[in-house]
């Protein structure tokens, strides 16, 4: 009996020594994220990497960018740190380093969006062609079935798609970041138990952005710029493929739930630029942050809305992921109904394409005819 107490208490000892290092490892790199990003500030002043007003600019004073050069920093030094292990790894490393060297070029000259684009797909063959893709998906009443060579171009799209929605919503202080950081907890949160390869890039990546958010939170002295949006975007659309690439078509979706967020922006944002002829690659002012602006929230409460919402998102998500196929069938059409709603109120597709409202509209007063 003795033996079999001090055996559980050794096991518990063992357990809490972990758990204290991982912790301590984590709050060094939040630490690194925070001493490095003043660095940065300095640094982008230093050879004009500057985010300067413009007609649909939300900031009045000329910004620093390229802080995301802080979060992939320590990142880098938190891989270092951690040593994960994975097949996996060189291809994100070779990936996201070609991304983050992207995204500063951006920040320093304005790159033509086809170059960025370029330099996306370089980032996004990397890692597909080091065997990071899809394999198989489950169809409901069919089961598992192998996708074969489809998984190549399917992922590489969903890596795309995903960088540039984080990139799109990239526009508010600490709304990029703090996005992310929801995004990555909820990731963490359904990979869990255990500190799989998935967690650990996660966990590393949260507390990087936490340190740079000490400075991009509402009044921001620094913006992340493409460098960091580009990258947070990159190591999210992988580690959501890592986590969920060999399971049910409807878990495909608890990604997409997740990023509920920047996926409906960017669609909206598609939508609403085809709708008035313009190019998909224009910039404007009514992505979601700029229509909840609209509505005469402040700054700082339009941020805070969309963690809300994002949050929401995620919890979606988690509920989606532990439910029955009939409940899983109605959140699905819950957070579309949602969506398209939130689209049509925040006029994010523009203000004369409004179905479903007007259809309420017109089921309501044909009920008060009544």
């Amino acid at each position: 009996m003795a033996s079999i107490t001090f055996g559980k208490n050794k096991n518990k000892l063992i357990l809490e020594v972990f758990t204290m290092v991982l912790l301590m490892k984590l709050i060094l790199i939040f630490l690194i994220s925070v001493i490095l990003t003043p660095f940065v500030i300095k640094f982008a002043f230093a050879i004009g990497a500057v985010d300067i007003p413009k007609s649909r600019k939300v900031h009045s004073k000329i910004m620093p960018r390229l802080g995301g050069l802080s979060i992939a920093i320590s990142v880098y030094i938190g891989i270092f740190l951690f040593t994960p292990e994975s097949v996996y790894l060189k291809g994100f490393l070779i990936g996201s380093f070609f991304i983050m060297i992207t995204g500063v070029f951006d920040d320093l000259f304005e790159l033509n969006w086809k170059w960025k684009l370029s330099g996306q797909v370089v980032a996004a063959l990397c890692v597909v062609l080091s065997g990071l893709h899809l394999k198989f998906i489950h169809i409901p009443f069919i089961g598992q079935v192998n996708i074969g060579w489809w998984g190549i171009p399917i992922s590489f799209l969903w890596i795309l798609i995903v960088t540039n929605s984080i990139n799109l919503i990239d526009g508010l202080d600490g709304l990029a970041a703090g996005v992310s950081i929801i995004v990555l907890s909820t990731i963490v949160y359904l990979s869990m138990p255990g500190l799989s390869f998935v967690v650990q890039i996660a966990l590393i990546t949260i507390f990087a952005t936490l340190g740079f958010l000490v400075f991009n939170f509402y009044p921001a002295k620094i913006f992340m710029g493409d460098t960091g949006a580009l990258f947070l975007g990159f190591v999210i659309s992988l580690l959501s493929l890592l986590e969920f690439k060999n399971v049910t078509v409807f878990s495909l979706l608890i990604p997409a739930l997740i990023l509920g967020v920047p996926l409906s922006d960017t669609f909206f944002a598609i939508v609403r630029r085809i709708m008035n002829k313009k190019s998909i690659s224009m910039a404007d002012k009514s992505h979601l942050h700029h229509s909840i602006l609209k509505f005469g929230f402040s700054h700082l409460q339009t941020v805070l809305i969309i963690y809300l919402i994002s949050f929401l998102f995620s919890l979606a998500a988690i509920v989606f992921s532990r439910s029955a196929m009939w409940l899983s069938i109605f959140i699905i059409f819950l957070m579309l109904f949602f969506i398209e709603i939130l689209g049509e109120i925040l006029e994010l597709h523009g203000r004369n394409f409004k179905p479903l409202t007007n259809l309420m509209k017109k089921i309501t007063y044909a009920f008060k005819q009544k």
